[in-house]
């Protein structure tokens, strides 16, 4: 079916976030419990990460109910119902694309019939790299409004027995609204973004192999050494300083790799996104999950500047400054 696009008398000066929305799993691990197989403790854990509680999928939830749960919640924030939707762009590296179909799809099939579905794998960068899409989809006038999910269920692709990953990743899906804008400034600043190919190895699923692997220690380098130019980029591509940023809001990996960013780019007065200590790292479902925690503690008064940095297996960077709804 092909389904027309409403044109605006107004000509679109770019795209903005109206609505943001999260949905968590009802399973909460503590780090205790994560830990104690390998001899160490919590506050071994929570030193090394920031980790102190994971959240993982129970056996009567899906991802599926997740995503569906984010997206009722995003619309409702920016005050649209579901036929307002004529993308739905989903996220994800750790979705069951095999056997169910794009989780996009399936999401339209149950909340919006008539939209198109895409869904996108840039693993813990893929919400930047989604939010990026659809800003430039609106912005070109080849969609009017886009739901960006960003869903994963990370608990399926760690192996129990790894230390390297089974303390670190949980499940969980966020989701934002992306609209034009006719008046003022654009909402979202164009993106900054890079790869490396080359160092895919040091996170990876092997060939032969269904669990993910990482060499921790790689990894981290990597994100402290080139994380914060990718950031500063995008800054400078909004016209905006490190003094103008009011909300900070990274891949929620590692806190040491966090502070370490934040002291690079000089974000002094900036608030920080920590929701990494209670959910673990949730891959491309973490920055629109922090995004949703700082509204709901009431320390990211609307309207303010957010920079926002997505990083992680690829390898891959996506960093953009956005005016949060």
């Amino acid at each position: 079916m092909t389904v027309g696009l409403r044109v605006s008398s107004r000509p679109v000066t770019g795209a903005r976030i109206v609505g943001i929305g999260e949905a968590r799993p009802s399973t909460s691990t503590s780090g205790a419990v994560l830990t104690e197989r390998f001899g160490k403790t919590a506050e071994w854990l929570r030193l090394r990460t920031g980790i102190t509680h994971v959240r993982r999928l129970g056996a009567e939830e899906t991802l599926l109910d997740l995503a569906l749960t984010a997206s009722v919640r995003a619309l409702s924030d920016a005050h649209l119902n579901r036929h307002d939707i004529d993308l739905v762009l989903v996220a994800t590296c750790s979705a069951d694309a095999a056997h169910l179909g794009p989780l996009s799809q399936r999401v339209a099939a149950r909340m919006f019939p008539h939209a198109a579905a895409l869904d996108i794998n840039a693993a813990c960068a893929g919400f930047c790299y989604g939010i990026s899409v659809a800003s430039g989809l609106v912005g070109t006038g080849s969609a009017r409004t886009v739901l960006v999910i960003g869903a994963e269920q990370m608990s399926t692709l760690i192996d129990p027995d790894d230390l390297g990953t089974s303390i670190l990743f949980g499940d969980g899906a966020g989701a934002a609204v992306v609209t034009a804008t006719t008046t003022g400034e654009p909402g979202i600043a164009a993106p900054a973004w890079s790869s490396d190919g080359a160092m895919a190895g040091v996170l990876e699923i092997r060939e032969g192999e269904t669990a993910l692997r990482m060499l921790g220690s790689q990894v981290f380098r990597w994100a402290v050494d080139e994380v914060h130019k990718v950031a500063a980029t995008a800054m400078e591509r909004a016209g905006v300083s490190a003094d103008d940023i009011d909300v900070f809001v990274p891949h929620q990996a590692n806190l040491r790799i966090v502070e370490a960013i934040r002291q690079k780019l000089g974000l002094v007065r900036a608030t920080i996104a920590t929701d990494v200590i209670e959910s673990g790292n949730t891959s491309a479902a973490s920055i629109p999950l922090a995004l949703a925690r700082l509204r709901k503690s009431g320390t990211q008064p609307r309207g303010q500047l957010a920079l926002l940095a997505g990083f992680g297996a690829g390898l891959t960077i996506a960093a953009q400054v956005v005016r949060l709804p």
